[in-house]
């Protein structure tokens, strides 16, 4: 990923856009100015983002009557909001604009140059109806509640889900669209639910992976499910691993990659392979928590550790995927011992960049800036290993 200066002048958090079939159409990036008076060149923002979410994707947030969104921005501040707005726009980025700013007849017409290309959303709910022309402007709105309307007929996008529950309620309310992380809080003790006979292929190859076995032991077990020898062929092949030759089978696999690379795929099919569909969610986080925890070391010699990081993000979340606590979880997955303290006891080296993939994730401008402080990582370095995760993860899919 090119080089951004303007990276190191923002802070970056992120949640994604679901739809009613809990499938993620979206990212909703937070943008936060270093200080509140520093003036961030808007264009420059843009052009740094536009790498990392690019046009295209399968899946994208459509809003009519024209509007395709990749990215929903949520800008930190009226003058980086107002730099962005007057900024040559992007068409995939939707902008949101609080009821305040839309409100003041000063931005009106900025407003309305900025909608002509790119879709804008209302945020938050208005004290008074806006005038005609300003109103057209907004192709939806954003609100933090079930109960808050914003601009009345727009398509509605439901801010703040922490909660399976939520995330029902938001669609019964009908949002077009839920924002948030449904993760609700971990589970103790065993798995309430059946293990899927998929997921426990995967977790048995892990074991035998992870105990080196002979490749035709795998095999013979990987054939066993044809379906998931695909996936992980696809997984393999896919452009983010940046292999230069195609991976025909899983002996081949084995050979080019090695026990260690392929237990790192076999974490990352693991973590999306369940077929609850209210589970999309975290799996869409499982796999950027990976990603994003092994990209900021990446700069380390140590090649272990940069793996181990992956593993730990890939499996932070496998106590929702699986409904079981690590206590149980982590007696019957091998992990190395760095992955098992952070995860089993929230201690350890890999401790701290877990909380800070969290706090990106909560969009928490103020823990962020404590847990890069404790790790000694520049705002700069943190939003490329976010933005490269981000592009990574959408380059699986």
């Amino acid at each position: 990923m090119q080089a951004h200066p303007i990276l190191g002048h923002v802070a970056l958090g992120y949640s994604p856009v679901i739809d009613r079939q809990r499938s993620v159409l979206a990212t909703r990036l937070t943008v936060f100015p270093s200080r509140p008076d520093a003036q961030i060149d808007g264009a420059a923002l843009l052009q740094a983002l536009q790498e990392s979410f690019p046009d295209g994707r399968s899946q994208l947030l459509r809003v009519p009557p024209k509007h395709a969104v990749t990215l929903v921005l949520n800008l930190a501040g009226e003058s980086l909001l107002l730099s962005v707005l007057a900024a040559p726009p992007v068409p995939r980025f939707m902008i949101e604009v609080p009821s305040f700013i839309a409100s003041d007849p000063a931005h009106s017409a900025l407003l309305a140059a900025a909608a002509l290309a790119a879709p804008l959303a209302l945020k938050g709910p208005l004290r008074s109806p806006l005038p005609p022309a300003v109103a057209s402007a907004f192709a939806a709105s954003v609100v933090d509640d079930d109960v808050g309307t914003g601009g009345a007929g727009l398509p509605r996008l439901r801010a703040g889900i922490t909660r399976l529950g939520e995330l029902d309620g938001a669609f019964a309310k009908n949002a077009v669209a839920a924002v948030g992380w449904p993760f609700g809080d971990p589970p103790v003790g065993p798995a309430k639910t059946t293990v899927a006979p998929e997921i426990k292929t995967i977790l048995e190859l892990i074991n035998r992976v992870d105990a080196e076995e002979p490749v035709d032991r795998l095999e013979a077990l990987l054939k066993n499910d044809p379906t998931l020898a695909f996936r992980l062929l696809r997984y393999i092949n896919s452009p983010a691993f940046g292999l230069s030759v195609e991976v025909s089978s899983f002996r081949h696999a084995l050979m080019i990659l090695g026990y260690q690379r392929l237990k790192r795929w076999l974490a990352l099919l693991l973590a999306s392979a369940s077929k609850d569909a209210s589970m999309k969610p975290v799996m869409f986080a499982a796999v950027r928590r990976g990603l994003l925890m092994e990209e900021l070391v990446k700069s380390s010699d140590d090649k272990d550790m940069r793996g181990e990081m992956f593993i730990c993000g890939v499996f932070s979340l496998l106590d929702r995927l699986l409904r079981q606590s690590f206590a149980e979880l982590l007696r019957s997955v091998p992990v190395p011992e760095r992955v098992r303290q952070a995860l089993g006891s929230q201690e350890g080296p890999f401790q701290p960049y877990l909380e800070l993939v969290q706090a990106i994730e909560n969009e928490s401008v103020i823990d962020m800036r404590e847990c890069a402080d404790k790790l000694m990582i520049g705002p700069a370095e943190i939003n490329r290993a976010l933005l490269a995760a981000l592009a990574a993860a959408a380059q699986l899919e």
